[in-house]
């Protein structure tokens, strides 16, 4: 098959990767030079620009940042919008159901269809190809892509209404974004009160505690202080922010992921937006004084 990837960060370019591996015709762009020669490398074929892409292929891929990044390479000038070629525009980004909507719209009305389908499971899950692919959008078109979506992760169909991939995806985000925030303070609080956080979490892990906070970011990535998960906390709170935005519209009580977004406010104002997820935690230790890492022996 035939496919366009337009985004080559952290998560696009391991995914982009999978589907070249698999047998793929994969024509990508980026706007850094190295990522597309990266993937040049393992046989893709380098474009200039999303309409370059577009041109070329009848299924363009996106994996970006934010939802107006996406706005811009779906429907702006030399987007995928002007493509020749194109029939149908995956959106693997987290825009949200209104951003998803509107790019919708705008692309149906030049004969493209878009499927949204956001991912979640990290750098790592879309380096092993067990992301979670959350689709919607017209059933014969979704299904067109799907096995190129199953070499990706695991896939769902969610439904036909344009957005619902996106929902679902940030009902998913708030959740693991809860998780840390919950998880930071409790470490902080054992830590403080003398308890080693190996011990805490070999405990929580084999008790109704447990989480992907506990089971993985913190014995792997805040207790050795590496804070490498590979997603920034920035785009995690435009995430919450979105759900929020969301859950408002529909008049739902979010008073527990207001919290969860003001702690990762606090996060990007005093270490930045660029900083790890799991680095969360450290405002919380500034305040009590200690760190969640294995006592010195």
């Amino acid at each position: 098959m035939d496919i366009g990837f337009i985004g080559l960060g952290n998560m696009g370019a391991h995914m982009a990767r999978r589907l070249i591996e698999a047998g793929h015709r994969v024509v990508v762009y980026d706007t850094r030079q190295e990522a597309i020669g990266n993937l040049a490398a393992r046989g893709a074929i380098a474009a200039r620009s999303p309409k370059e892409v577009a041109d070329a292929v009848e299924t363009v891929m996106a994996s970006l940042p934010t939802p107006d990044i996406v706005l811009k390479v779906a429907t702006g000038a030399d987007g995928v919008i002007e493509g020749k070629r194109v029939r149908r525009f995956v959106d693997l980004s987290t825009t949200g159901a209104v951003m998803a909507q509107r790019i919708f719209k705008a692309l149906a009305a030049r004969g493209i269809v878009q499927i949204d389908a956001p991912v979640s499971g990290g750098v790592r899950g879309a380096e092993k190809g067990t992301v979670a692919v959350m689709a919607s959008g017209p059933r014969a078109d979704v299904e067109a892509v799907e096995p190129a979506l199953k070499t990706i992760g695991k896939f769902f169909y969610i439904g036909e209404r344009p957005g619902a991939g996106q929902t679902m995806k940030l009902c998913n985000n708030v959740l693991s974004a809860a998780a840390m925030a919950a998880t930071s303070e409790s470490m902080v609080m054992g830590v403080k009160a003398g308890l080693d956080p190996r011990i805490m979490l070999d405990v929580i892990n084999a008790s109704s505690g447990r989480s992907t906070a506990t089971e993985q970011k913190f014995p792997e990535v805040v207790v050795p202080r590496k804070f490498n998960q590979g997603f920034t906390a920035g785009l995690m709170l435009k995430d919450v922010n979105l759900f929020i935005s969301e859950a408002k519209a529909l008049g739902i009580p979010i008073q527990v992921i207001e919290a969860v977004a003001a702690i990762l406010k606090l996060t990007c104002d005093e270490l930045g937006p660029d900083k790890d997820i799991t680095q969360i935690v450290q405002p919380i230790e500034q305040r009590a004084g200690v760190e969640v890492r294995a006592p010195k022996t």
